[in-house]
């Protein structure tokens, strides 16, 4: 057996938001250390899905919309019946909307409560119990350099992130004595495929193009790069290791030197 993958067989791992960007990229790199890594999404997406399997680990694919509790409960039950009870919880489904708070449309205010936070309560309550019992369980939550900087007209995302990190703690400490980490990632901007759309109808609206709109941003950040899912990914997948046990109630940022 690779001494990189002794560590955390035979674990199970479930990753919301799992079929693009940084939630993928954490099922790609747990995959490749020998992680069986269930993803859900509220769309199945079967090219990510081909994707996963070329790990070499086994995967399973679901619909998952974390809004719903009864959605949750089922692919919990679901991901159980398949690769087993889930020993790993990584949080990566969220969404955004920019609106100034005077102007904000109250029903995409709590779209985005209830599914960056609210949804992350849900997942952690269904799978928690079970990492307690077993004495083993590592729950990251990605969050965003956002809950501590805000960004104007991005209330809700910057509430829903504020958000996690209290709720983060807490689970930290319920979890402490029975060999349960709670860890944030909070990321600076990263070019994932949500990030491009976002950056695409930016340029529209401006009648600028995708590639002035990504170059302005570039030349306000530090090291003149945007930072890529693949380094999330590979963060994630280390603190789901045995040896990142001692990590937890943190928030760790990966902020490129920006600290925005």
């Amino acid at each position: 057996m690779p001494e990189e993958t002794a560590a955390i067989l035979p674990r199970v791992a479930i990753i919301t938001g799992g079929y693009a960007g940084i939630g993928f990229a954490a099922a790609a790199q747990l995959a490749r250390q020998g992680v069986s890594v269930a993803i859900g999404a509220r769309t199945r997406v079967e090219a990510s899905l081909n994707r996963l399997e070329e790990c070499g680990s086994p995967v399973y694919g679901g619909v998952l919309d974390v809004r719903d509790t009864g959605s949750v409960e089922s692919f919990v039950a679901d991901v159980e019946r398949e690769l087993g009870p889930a020993d790993i919880l990584v949080n990566s489904a969220g969404i955004g909307t920019q609106q100034t708070v005077s102007q904000h449309d109250e029903a995409k205010w709590l779209d985005v409560i209830d599914t960056n936070l609210k949804g992350c309560f849900r997942m952690i309550k269904a799978c928690m119990p079970g990492m307690m019992s077993r004495k083993w369980g590592r729950i990251v939550n990605v969050g965003s350099t956002a809950a501590r900087t805000a960004f104007p007209k991005y209330a809700a995302f910057c509430a829903s992130k504020s958000g996690l990190l209290g709720l983060n703690r807490a689970v930290a400490l319920e979890g402490a004595a029975h060999g349960v980490t709670a860890t944030v990632v909070s990321p600076t901007w990263v070019q994932t495929e949500m990030m491009n759309k976002s950056f695409q109808a930016k340029a529209k609206v401006r009648g600028t193009s995708f590639d002035e709109e990504i170059g302005a941003l570039i030349s306000e950040l530090p090291q003149q790069r945007l930072v890529q899912p693949e380094e999330i990914g590979a963060l994630i997948a280390f603190l789901c290791r045995e040896e990142a046990a001692g990590i937890t109630m943190e928030d760790i940022q990966v902020n490129a030197a920006a600290w925005w």
